[in-house]
């Protein structure tokens, strides 16, 4: 499991999320451990790290 941190697209806090270093490419909703609001994630991983992460509103 790779855990990677970022900043919520709501309420500005750094969160974190677990990705599964198994697949190369992860897309999903995932909401807010502050907020609870939720978030559309895309991160593609590579060598047992992400190389790309966007985190944006859900729509």
């Amino acid at each position: 499991m790779i855990e990677h941190f970022f900043t919520c697209p709501y309420c500005w806090q750094r969160i974190s999320i677990l990705l599964d270093g198994g697949p190369e490419r992860f897309e999903g909703i995932e909401d807010c451990e502050v907020c609870c609001n939720p978030i559309a994630i895309e991160a593609v991983m590579a060598g047992g790290r992400v190389v790309r992460f966007i985190a944006q509103k859900a729509q």
